[in-house]
């Protein structure tokens, strides 16, 4: 079952109410397979989802003065992407695209386990980490989107371990067909609490002339405060002036973008249209992109010349702080249950739910994200507890069903 989030109504909420939405082709199904493969046209989350509503038209934040002050208003934007490697590691976040059949692993939570999604999820061994081929101990990100069921999984400091089991300390996992949003101050494999992948700039994009999305950024320091689409702060700065998470910096519509390369023509075209979202506490005005050996690194170059004084702040709503964090129901379970509850070893049983208000469910082990209200375990060889997970924007409910082999 589909369920849509509703928000409340921001003034860029009724902006987009008034005015069409820009158009998206593609599907999950379309896209190729593989490390770093197209998604040849799919954009994720619909064509209402904050990430991908035309900007360009949104009304210009009363506090954008201070808050570009606080940044600076000379400080430089950075594209951390492009080609080949710096330092012996690669330039960018990756990802990979898997078929819906790739086997699913577990994945071992770390110390924001309580904000965090259970496995298994459907991490091939060969993922490749962030910072790939010589990680370190950076953020070590791992993206995959499930090309079959239209899931993405997101996870941040991953290690595989063995061949059936990684680690993280912290996952999220996002249904692409829907608005999903991480609960009111979780965070998720960003700082935030957005999705990494959502905000990259990929070059099987500016391939075909065109960006539909908003792009990721970071600045040195934040509010303890945020915006949506984010969730979640990573700061005690409680300066009015110091952005919150979810910033979106929009370029001037009048920077003369005439004498910029072909490529970098549709990353500022993009940044008019679709901005900047801050994700993450890190380098000033640092924007996100993936790793490809198509980039041209001296073309991305050039767009340093461009500085935090040729961008407004676009007013995106209410700025949420302690003292005013949305609160609501957590999703109901009014079923969840095995049938039969006993079994032999092979014999199929099948899982049974009925939850209301969430977004979307996750049964943990074996399973991962579902959707619909029942599935079959087709060979069951072990006595096993199952929980089921629901979540939506102000929580998670659990219930637990016991299987037993006999």
């Amino acid at each position: 079952m589909r369920v849509r989030l509703i928000l409340p109504l921001t003034s860029l909420a009724l902006l987009l109410l008034a005015s069409p939405l820009c158009a998206q082709s593609g599907t999950c199904a379309g896209m190729s397979l593989g490390q770093g493969a197209s998604l040849n046209g799919f954009v994720p989350f619909p064509a209402d989802n904050l990430w991908n509503t035309n900007i360009s038209s949104a009304p210009v934040d009363p506090n954008s003065a201070n808050y570009l002050n606080f940044i600076g208003t000379a400080t430089t934007l950075h594209p951390d992407f492009g080609s080949g490697t710096y330092d012996g590691q690669s330039i960018g976040i990756p990802y990979q695209i898997v078929p819906g059949s790739q086997a699913l692993v577990k994945v071992a939570l770390g110390a924001y386990a309580s904000e965090s999604d259970p496995g298994p999820m459907p991490i091939p061994s060969n993922a490749l980490i962030e910072g790939y081929p010589k990680p370190g101990d950076g953020d070590r990100h791992v993206l995959a989107l499930d090309q079959g069921n239209c899931w993405l999984y997101e996870l941040y400091s991953a290690r595989e371990s063995k061949s059936d089991t990684w680690s993280a300390t912290s996952t999220a996992v996002w249904d692409m067909t829907i608005d999903e949003q991480r609960p009111y101050t979780w965070t998720s494999a960003d700082a935030a609490g957005l999705s990494v992948f959502a905000g990259l700039a990929r070059y099987d994009e500016v391939a075909t002339g065109a960006i539909n999305h908003a792009l990721r950024f970071t600045v040195p320091t934040t509010q303890e405060a945020f915006v949506l689409p984010a969730t979640h702060w990573a700061s005690s700065n409680t300066s009015s002036s110091a952005p919150p998470m979810g910033l979106r910096l929009r370029l001037k519509a009048d920077f003369d973008i005439s004498s910029y390369p072909a490529d970098d023509q549709v990353i500022l075209t993009c940044l008019k249209t679709y901005g900047l979202i801050l994700a993450d506490n890190g380098s000033a005005i640092y924007i996100t992109g993936t790793p490809d050996s198509r980039w041209n690194n001296d073309d991305l170059a050039l767009l340093e010349q461009v500085t935090a004084a040729d961008f407004d702040v676009v007013d995106t709503g209410t700025v949420y702080t302690p003292s005013n964090v949305p609160t609501g129901p957590a999703p109901t379970i009014s079923v969840f249950t095995v049938s039969p509850a006993s079994a032999t070893a092979g014999t199929p049983v099948t899982l049974s739910w009925t939850t209301s208000g969430q977004s979307y469910n996750i049964i943990s082990p074996q399973v991962g994200a579902v959707r619909g209200t029942s599935i079959v375990i087709a060979a069951p060889s072990s006595t096993t507890t199952y929980k089921l997970y629901s979540t939506n924007q102000y929580g998670r409910t659990t219930k637990a069903v016991k299987l037993t082999i006999e």
